[in-house]
């Protein structure tokens, strides 16, 4: 009986680990949604309030309907990194200017 117990706490913790690690390895999803301006096989421009947001596609782009220039969309999108430069001073320079 003992061990049927120890068997099942592993086995819930095991299952509470693997669901923590796949919530923080989710990424946060943004939208827009506005009038599209211009539309090709690599971006959709949508009209937001005053401003033109460029959002690139590619073939796995999920797209219901008609995508067409004047039709009113919702997209719904991910900020991932193209490239990241890292200064010499790691940003300690920033926040010693800051402190003064």
């Amino acid at each position: 009986m003992r061990k049927a117990r120890e068997i099942a706490a592993v086995l819930t913790l095991g299952i509470l680990l693997l669901a923590a690690s796949a919530w923080a390895a989710t990424v946060k999803t943004y939208q827009v949604t506005g009038p599209v301006l211009e539309v090709s096989d690599t971006m959709i421009a949508v009209q937001k309030g005053k401003d033109r947001w460029e959002i690139a596609r590619d073939a796995s782009t999920k797209v219901t309907g008609d995508l067409k220039v004047g039709a009113k969309v919702t997209i719904e999108y991910r900020m991932t990194a193209t490239s990241v430069d890292v200064k010499a001073d790691g940003g300690r320079g920033a926040a010693k200017k800051k402190n003064k």
